[in-house]
């Protein structure tokens, strides 16, 4: 299966308040955020992380992924400093771009960190997988209800877990 996730911010803890995340540390919430990973991705499945995994340098970014199950690929974020540290593991990554379109089953996705008002592909139905924004749940409605195929995949809008393909392209349908 393929996922993807975005904005986990990892021991972060003013982001808790900044969007109102259910967590009342840091500590909790990197906690919750490891179990919802791991409960949903197995080892085999593919996760794209859509950016902002942790504000923190290499050795915290290391201590986090290690622990998280899946063959990782990063789209970076603006808060991925880290990946450019020469002391960072890149390996726990199979990659590491600043865009990537991922074609599966007949759909094209376009995968950035940033949403986009318009896309390659855009007027063909393809879907624009974004993060950044730390929208909730009803962002990824009202884009539905506009004719707009654009998702929001990070945690503050697919209650704090990764979210799969599958479920984003029956989400269009």
């Amino acid at each position: 299966m393929i996922y993807f996730t975005s904005d986990l911010h990892f021991y972060h803890q003013n982001i808790i308040s900044h969007t109102n995340r259910p967590f009342s540390n840091m500590e909790q919430m990197n906690k919750a955020l490891i179990e919802n990973w791991n409960r949903t991705v197995s080892a085999q499945d593919e996760i794209y992380i859509l950016g902002d995994v942790t504000m923190k340098g290499p050795e915290f970014a290391e201590k986090v992924l290690s622990q998280l199950k899946g063959c990782k690929y990063l789209i970076k974020g603006n808060h991925d400093r880290f990946v450019k540290n020469e002391k960072f593991n890149s390996s726990l990554f199979e990659w590491v771009k600043d865009y990537h379109e991922l074609y599966y089953e007949n759909e094209r996705f376009i995968l950035f960190h940033y949403p986009i008002e318009e896309w390659n592909g855009f007027f063909r139905g393809t879907i624009h997988l974004h993060g950044h924004q730390h929208n909730h749940e009803n962002y990824n409605f009202e884009n539905l209800e506009k004719g707009l195929k654009k998702f929001d995949v990070g945690v503050d809008a697919n209650h704090m877990k990764p979210v799969s393909i599958e479920d984003i392209i029956a989400f269009f349908q």
